[in-house]
């Protein structure tokens, strides 16, 4: 579901939706996660499944450089596999209500200009606007997003409705490329 403000993202990705209500709209989940997925890889963007971020690099002037990355089965698993270290130009925290990275940091520098507060309970029309101004890189080199933006910034918990974080993605990726 995702109100109208939305529809062009959808629009913009070729993705098929129907009204379902005034002001709202319904596309089908997988063909909007297959097509959003495919053209931001096309974009040049990477998306790692079932990864786990274990730590971030961090190196010029305390700015996030990379990540450390392990297979979620490794770490279920308890094994001992090293990880693997990536290095970028900006990370997007887009983790959800747990903000993993932005707990990353916040344990690793703790002195950091931010903490990760979580949300307030689920208000999901005030969480929706919200997540406009909770978008926003809060640390030299991370930029959070969707449900982790809401979370570091204390902001309303958000529902079923998908625009908003369609929205923060895509404000997310313009602040991403204005650091590139």
């Amino acid at each position: 579901v995702v109100q109208k403000e939305a529809t062009r993202i959808l629009d913009d990705f070729g993705v098929n939706y129907h009204e379902h209500g005034e002001g709202y709209y319904v596309a089908n989940s997988i063909e909007s996660v297959g097509r959003l997925a495919s053209e931001t890889v096309k974009a040049g963007a990477e998306i790692y499944n079932l990864i786990k971020v274990e730590d971030v690099l961090i190196r010029e002037k305390d700015r996030i450089s990379g990540l450390v990355l392990n297979w979620s089965a490794v770490d279920r698993a308890g094994l001992h596999v090293d990880p693997l270290a990536v290095k970028t130009d900006v990370v997007i925290d887009g983790t959800g209500h747990d903000a993993e990275v932005c707990e990353i940091i916040e344990e690793k520098i703790p002195g950091a200009d931010f903490s990760v507060k979580g949300e307030k309970p689920m208000w999901a029309e005030v969480g929706e606007k919200a997540l406009m101004d909770t978008t926003k890189e809060i640390y030299p080199g991370l930029i959070v997003s969707g449900m982790a933006a809401n979370a570091v910034s204390e902001a309303p918990r958000m529902g079923p409705i998908f625009g908003g974080m369609l929205l923060s993605g895509e404000k997310a990726a313009e602040i991403a490329l204005s650091k590139l």
